[in-house]
């Protein structure tokens, strides 16, 4: 069937589920505990939050739900509350917690946030807004945003939800209520952790962006992790997408359960086939939702409107093209709403042009795989790198690399991982270690990098690790790297 001839609908395999008067436990009190509480008591549900935290934060959270009518135990996360029928988990939480044990030992259900989301739409009727959803090891928070940006420039009403911004939870249950104007479609990422929990949700269409090793430390194998991002194709509608440089994408597309009538289409950076988008001649270009499939292509945008036009944001784009127009987006919305897309910070973020070299923010890229894509960006590059490695190893990505690289400087508490790759496979490259962890280690990192740039090069910041050994976020080491950046380009010389 034709993308611009789909009608969106309302799945039927949303379940009615009466809440009044179950005893509910709900697993964290993070946002999205907290979200799911609070929903579920307004339906009358019993509900107690148990969390093993007993911090001032913790107290501040549990007397402010208790106040709503909501039970909250805190410093123990291991044993079940008497009467529980039903336990509501946050996604972080593994399944081998010793809650999760005792639920299933008691008979009782575990799930999670977002598999309630959908067990709730599924009572608001033809109010309930069809999901577009997105999954993959990187790259989902880009692609979900631009999928909405396309969605509004088509001039439907929409909202990017689930591991991004507002809980899914609270979007769902707004819907038509207290005269709001309805959702027509909701642009909805989901994490390996929230599809695991999520056995009921069935989407409109849904794209895999990418499968690399990621979070084994909480599926306990590849093969887990794939088979949970893999869930998210499960009963898709219209469209299953996947990235045709991926295979392992694919086989999950030939793996998946779909509804009669539901198409794969592949997304790549080359000329697309028939059921593809692509690029041809910087122009991105759709084959798959178009009248004739066998000859036409139908142009969308052009390189130019995508921004950054990495290699990696361009598939990003595809992607979300791709889903936009399986729900029946015009072309021209596809250009608009890329236009005017603009990435979160610290996503390959350009911040300063120093002396004739560019200095670029991608700490994002908290995995080898996130790196790769970004140094496969730039053809010149000093490199910084380092942090908390989470189980990865760093063969594959310098092997990948090496002819891109100047110069490395490698900061963080793995750091040695790195060097030995880089020892194996980039000899040649000059390499300073930073043999500190404190957060000024990247001042002294962007003057180390700027001693081995030369014009032309690129400073780009893509740590492949996770930033927790030196900073609460990558957002506060994406920060760092740029005052750093900035102070450098003032003419001054970056603090420790």
């Amino acid at each position: 069937m034709a993308g611009h001839q789909v009608t969106p609908t309302t799945s039927s395999a949303a379940a009615t589920t009466e809440w009044a008067g179950q005893h509910i436990t709900v697993a964290g009190l993070g946002v999205s505990g907290v979200s799911a509480a609070r929903a579920l008591a307004g339906l009358g549900a019993r509900v107690t939050v148990v969390d093993g935290g007993d911090s001032g934060t913790h107290h501040e959270r549990a007397a402010e739900l208790e106040r709503e009518g909501i039970a909250v135990r805190l410093a123990d996360a291991e044993t079940l509350p008497p009467g529980t029928e039903l336990v509501v988990t946050s996604p972080g939480w593994k399944p081998g917690s010793p809650l999760f044990a005792a639920a299933a030992e008691a008979g009782v259900d575990v799930v999670g946030d977002v598999e309630i989301a959908w067990r709730l739409r599924g009572a608001r009727g033809e109010q309930a807004a069809p999901w577009l959803a997105v999954t993959g090891t990187n790259g989902k928070t880009t692609t979900v945003q631009m999928l909405a940006s396309i969605l509004e420039a088509a001039g439907l009403r929409t909202v990017a939800v689930g591991n991004i911004g507002t809980p899914i939870i609270d979007v769902v249950l707004a819907q038509g209520r207290d005269g709001a104007e309805p959702y027509d479609v909701l642009a909805v990422e989901l994490s390996s952790y929230q599809l695991h929990w999520a056995p009921s949700v069935r989407a409109h269409s849904a794209a895999v962006l990418n499968l690399a090793p990621d979070h084994l430390d909480w599926h306990g194998s590849m093969e887990a992790y794939a088979a949970d991002k893999g869930r998210i194709y499960e009963g898709n509608e219209i469209a299953c997408v996947y990235n045709v440089a991926d295979p392992a994408t694919e086989r999950l597309v030939m793996q998946a359960d779909v509804e009669e009538g539901c198409r794969a289409i592949g997304f790549t950076l080359g000329t697309p086939g028939p059921s593809e988008l692509g690029v041809v001649d910087g122009i991105l270009v759709d084959r798959a939702f178009v009248e004739n499939r066998r000859d036409q292509a139908q142009e969308l945008a052009e390189i130019s409107d995508v921004t950054p036009a990495a290699p990696h944001n361009i598939a990003n784009a595809l992607a979300a093209a791709a889903l936009a127009r399986a729900f029946g987006v015009p072309a021209t919305a596809v250009r608009d709403g890329l236009r005017a897309f603009r990435p979160d910070a610290h996503r390959i973020a350009h911040v300063a042009d120093v002396d004739g070299v560019a200095y670029v923010d991608d700490s994002k890229a908290t995995n080898t795989h996130a790196a790769q894509a970004s140094l496969a960006a730039y053809e010149s590059i000093v490199w910084i790198a380092g942090g908390l490695a989470k189980g990865a190893t760093f063969d594959g990505l310098v092997t990948a690399s090496a002819r891109r690289l100047r110069g490395v400087v490698l900061i963080g508490a793995d750091r040695e991982l790195i060097r030995q790759a880089l020892a194996r496979h980039a000899p040649d490259v000059p390499v300073v270690d930073l043999d500190r962890t404190d957060t000024g280690a990247m001042a002294a990192a962007v003057r180390e990098a700027a001693r081995l740039a030369r014009p032309g090069d690129t400073v780009l910041m893509a740590p492949a690790c996770a930033s927790m050994d030196m900073f609460a976020n990558y957002n506060k080491r994406g920060e760092a790297f740029a005052d750093a950046a900035l102070e450098l380009a003032s003419g001054r010389h970056p603090e420790e």
